[in-house]
């Protein structure tokens, strides 16, 4: 059995006196593959910072582990949901990537940290845009630069909130390949609107709606979605096409 890895026991947050997360318990065990849904507004995003450290709970306590003991802290690699790096900085891809790496204070990054970021680079189709500046990228080769950069130092846990964001079709699919050759090592929290990826890739369901379900599985009782996301769903499928959310609407 996985030992856990994340603990978080009767958290609750609160923004400017309103309450976004009310007495959340989960547990994140090694090399697990969680799915983090729920509606909009719901608390995904503070969930994930939470377990981050980037926002403080009001109350309850959250513990890491390694190897079935409690440590201060884990490695974490993050990839946020919108990116506010400032396009006009003078850094290129192959320097942004590099960022995920630690050196010492005395010596330089070693050739075999040089050799890590070419290696990614290629992992994440962007050697040709090495040498160039983060500014001239795309939405979507950006996304894959702050991608390399949050996995390469082969943390214990990979935080993804919207990854699909900015990433074109073709690449999607080889995201989830390399989510799931990562995921031999870490453990992935992959928080999503996309159901249907969701469901496809994950083993294990969290969905937030300022209280959390936990599902140890990806299969759901009927009818939960529907409650859970205030509306009609369905999950709809044609090859590779992906899942949709949709809306109660009318047909004429």
């Amino acid at each position: 059995m996985n030992r856990p890895i994340i603990q978080l026991e009767n958290i609750s947050v609160a923004y400017e006196q309103k309450t976004v997360l009310h007495d959340v318990n989960l547990t994140v065990y090694e090399r697990d593959f969680l799915g983090i849904i729920g509606p909009n507004g719901g608390g995904k995003t503070t969930l994930v910072k939470t377990i981050l450290g980037l926002k403080k709970a009001q109350s309850g306590h959250i513990t890491f582990y390694r190897d079935g003991q409690p440590v201060p802290s884990i490695r974490m690699g993050y990839l946020p949901q919108y990116n506010k790096l400032d396009k006009n900085f003078p850094i290129s891809v192959y320097e942004v990537i590099l960022s995920g790496l630690r050196k010492s204070w005395l010596r330089r990054y070693t050739p075999a940290q040089h050799q890590a970021v070419k290696e990614m680079l290629e992992r994440m189709g962007l050697t040709s845009m090495a040498n160039r500046p983060i500014g001239s990228l795309s939405g979507g080769q950006l996304q894959r630069a702050l991608l390399g950069r949050a996995i390469i130092a082969k943390p214990d846990v990979v935080i993804l909130d919207e990854p699909n964001t900015y990433i074109d079709r073709r690449f999607e699919s080889q995201l989830y390949q390399l989510l799931d050759d990562i995921n031999r090592e870490s453990a992935v929290l992959l928080v999503s609107h996309d159901l249907g990826a969701v469901f496809r890739n994950v083993r294990a369901i969290a969905c937030v709606d300022t209280t959390l379900d936990y599902h140890p599985d990806a299969a759901l009782p009927e009818g939960w979605l529907e409650d859970k996301f205030k509306c009609p769903i369905d999950l709809i499928a044609h090859g590779d096409h992906p899942h949709r959310v949709l809306k109660s609407h009318k047909h004429s």
